[in-house]
């Protein structure tokens, strides 16, 4: 997957869900005055924040798939990290907005009017809406390996359990239990927290250069070990950046060989994890001789 596909597939899922989002936006919010749903007003406002997560995210696509220069020889993909700590900080503002809300109105006291059946309907729609959303893109984030499109993703699923919190609070309210409405608004703000803190806690772990994983890490080790010349691998070390992958190696090669045939090794190794994994961006392979022992330091 090139950098320009990627870039591509993050501005196509982008523009698909700045459309529906401000269409079911809309919805909500006139059915949330009209029906006189604060639940579904405050699902509105989750929904809007989500066009301008979406407005983001094409914008860190521009800038994250910049080709290396003089000032970041490395590239820029760590700026995907940067947009999704952004995605981060506006639902927690989404969130806290909307559970302050609910408070203010339990803790007034005022009567809470019974929602109308709109707020129903337009629920279950944003229900469905949503959830496609979250498939649709989640399904581009995986492909190209993108931690801001998998925030966007969260977005779009935090807007469904928001929406599900809506439907149950305005069922509640309509079945005689008025206070369920604004209850529904604190715990759609707590679903909003938790996703924020995942897109945060992933965000931060490859800002800060987190291993790939154990798991991942084992599976190149045992690639490398099938390269002709390979008699073991004696440290790899992985760091994340961005939404692609850095590899240090040293592997240990006979120490009697010419450096053009230790070069020719290293060279395989380098190859052979380009190749087996997509997200590897660059690989340093660094040749110690298998009988180090009999080595002196100068």
């Amino acid at each position: 997957m090139t950098d320009q596909n990627s870039k591509k597939i993050t501005m196509r899922i982008s523009a698909v869900s700045i459309v529906f989002n401000i269409v079911l936006t809309t919805f909500k919010l006139i059915a949330g005055i009209v029906a006189n749903s604060s639940a579904l007003v405050a699902d509105a406002v989750h929904s809007a924040s989500d066009v301008f997560g979406s407005f983001i995210v094409m914008l860190g696509a521009v800038i994250s798939h910049k080709a290396p220069d003089e000032n970041h020889p490395y590239g820029h993909e760590k700026m995907e990290c940067i947009v999704s700590i952004i995605l981060g900080n506006i639902l927690l503002l989404v969130g806290a907005l909307i559970g302050y809300e609910g408070v203010r109105k339990i803790i007034s006291g005022e009567t809470i009017p019974v929602p109308g059946s709109l707020a129903l309907i337009a629920a279950a729609v944003s229900i469905v809406t949503k959830e496609a959303l979250y498939w649709y893109t989640i399904a581009g984030a995986k492909k190209i390996n993108s931690v801001s499109l998998r925030a966007e993703a969260w977005h779009h699923r935090s807007d469904a359990l928001s929406s599900i919190g809506s439907f149950a609070g305005v069922l509640g309210a309509r079945l005689g239990v008025t206070i369920l409405d604004p209850v529904a608004a604190i715990v759609i703000c707590l679903f909003i927290f938790k996703v924020a803190y995942s897109i945060f806690k992933e965000s931060i772990d490859r800002l800060v250069d987190r291993s790939c994983g154990e798991v991942e890490t084992d599976e190149m080790v045992e690639a490398i070990k099938t390269v002709p010349g390979v008699m073991k691998v004696d440290d790899i070390k992985t760091r994340l950046f961005g939404s692609r992958t850095y590899v240090d190696i040293e592997i240990a090669a006979d120490g009697e060989l010419k450096l053009k045939d230790a070069h020719v090794i290293a060279g395989a190794a380098h190859h052979i994890l380009e190749k087996d994994f997509p997200d590897v961006k660059h690989c340093t392979v660094h040749v110690n001789p298998m009988n180090t022992e009999t080595l002196k330091e100068e």
